[in-house]
């Protein structure tokens, strides 16, 4: 999600929630406690230089029972942070204390964001050697044509 269509679809909430992947929500009285943009320079095990740049939101559970972020609050601490880092509308990476700092990619069902669940992967598959994934079929089900070799004819 970009941090455009966050905006738009705090305009529609009258609160705010935040599921985790395993369907648990945070806890209500979370803060969210940075936005920021986090830009990383790598290169991959290929060799290739990348650059990689996404906003991120810190979201942290305090023992303050007491507040309670509101959409026109985030709207609003958003609006700041794109005037004052000049923030382009980039993808949202969200962290979440877990058993440690999680990072979760955000997408919206109607009424919850929703914390996606990221993966590592190899970006230099073709540099490296590592096989594609090669999809899987039952041989039942694969159709046998007139060249079928008969078990007992000695050819196989």
């Amino acid at each position: 999600m970009k941090l455009s269509e966050i905006k738009k679809h705090l305009t529609h909430l009258e609160k705010i929630a935040f599921e985790l992947p395993n369907g648990q929500l945070v806890p209500k009285h979370f803060h969210v406690t940075e936005i920021g943009e986090v830009t990383k320079k790598f290169i991959d095990c290929g060799g290739t230089l990348r650059h990689d740049q996404v906003i991120n939101f810190q979201l942290w559970n305090a023992n303050d029972y007491n507040h309670r972020l509101y959409p026109e609050k985030l709207v609003h601490i958003i609006e700041l942070s794109e005037k004052v880092l000049k923030l382009d509308d980039l993808d949202i990476e969200v962290e979440y204390q877990g058993e440690t700092i999680e990072k979760f990619g955000l997408d919206f069902d109607g009424t919850n964001f929703l914390l996606t669940t990221k993966q590592t992967d190899c970006l230099a598959k073709d540099n490296c050697g590592v096989p594609e994934n090669k999809s899987k079929i039952n041989l039942s089900e694969l159709q046998t044509t007139n060249n079928t070799c008969n078990p007992n004819s000695g050819c196989c």
